[in-house]
């Protein structure tokens, strides 16, 4: 019988071969930080993030199967400008739920980038019953931003691209919100690398990936975090994500970072390294730098880079 991650890392490697026409391969850095890291920039993604991975691989995926009515998504930006994209590289709508407070460099790209935004009354706390409610009246299909295999294994393709360049690395860290990277990166790691240990990293202030990983049972936040990272205020990981994670073992181990860690981690990014990363792509390289990771040659991956130029000036001025 095949097993979860032997299946799974099948469907990472088609995932690879799907996508590959529509993304970068983002290239592995080495820094003057530590000879022994190495950094994979998703910042230099097509849309400036990760998430291109996924949503590619969920709409061509869809496409293989049957022509969507449209495809629909709930999102505080990243995923939504990269379903957007996807969805008009093969030419059919997109709408995207979008709360009302969320970064509006990544809404003005979504919209810029043809999909009909949804943002006027919509919140973190009542987005899913709302994105049920537009389901039913418009037909369209889910592209869920992390519980969704399809979104998962495109995510683990950043993983495949990272190992492919450096072999040897003892260490991967992503963030994690939902859990769609880190999922996708403990697939495609753990079934190339077996004794790589793949770690999660996310705020203090919004802790329920740690808290689920701990206890063994998924936890779910009273209500959207506050913090800096805007990208992982998911108030629960996805019951796909938990499978992965918890269920069959498949990551190491999760951290957390302070609001002061974060700060620092982008501020080493945009002065020290010259990389625009956002809040939540400095996630790993915040843990790095609080000496919060395991021992041994690391990776890490810089999940993007669609700041909010604001809240980056107020951070790097002195």
């Amino acid at each position: 019988m095949t097993s979860f991650l032997e299946e799974h890392a099948a469907e990472v490697a088609a995932a690879s071969n799907r996508i590959r026409p529509h993304i970068r391969r983002t290239q592995s850095l080495t820094t003057d930080l530590d000879r022994d890291l190495r950094l994979k920039p998703e910042c230099f993604q097509v849309t400036g993030s990760f998430k291109t991975r996924g949503a590619f691989n969920a709409v061509l995926s869809l496409m293989e199967r049957e022509r969507p009515r449209g495809v629909i998504a709930v999102s505080s930006g990243n995923h939504a400008q990269a379903v957007a994209l996807a969805a008009r590289s093969v030419g059919v709508p997109a709408l995207i739920l979008i709360p009302e407070d969320a970064n509006p460099t990544k809404v003005a790209a979504t919209r810029a980038l043809g999909a009909e935004v949804m943002q006027e009354g919509i919140t973190f706390a009542n987005r899913e019953a709302r994105l049920r409610e537009v389901m039913a009246e418009r037909g369209f299909t889910l592209v869920h931003p992390f519980d969704d295999w399809a979104v998962i294994h495109g995510h683990g393709t950043a993983a495949v691209e990272l190992l492919e360049d450096a072999p040897d690395l003892d260490v991967i860290a992503t963030p994690v919100g939902g859990g769609g990277l880190l999922s996708g990166t403990a697939i495609a790691a753990r079934s190339r690398r077996p004794s790589v240990k793949v770690v999660g990293v996310e705020p203090e202030q919004a802790d329920d990936a740690y808290r689920t990983w701990r206890s063994g049972s998924i936890q779910t936040l009273p209500s959207s975090p506050t913090t800096l990272a805007d990208g992982v205020r998911a108030t629960a990981i996805g019951k796909r994500n938990f499978e992965v994670m918890v269920t069959n073992g498949l990551i190491d181990e999760i951290v957390t970072v302070t609001e002061e860690e974060i700060a620092e981690g982008l501020r080493v990014a945009w002065t020290r390294l010259r990389l625009a990363l956002e809040p939540t792509g400095a996630l790993p390289l915040a843990a790095y730098i609080a000496g919060k990771l395991p021992a041994g040659t690391k990776g890490l991956i810089l999940s993007g880079g669609n700041a909010n130029f604001e809240t980056v000036a107020r951070l790097l001025t002195p």
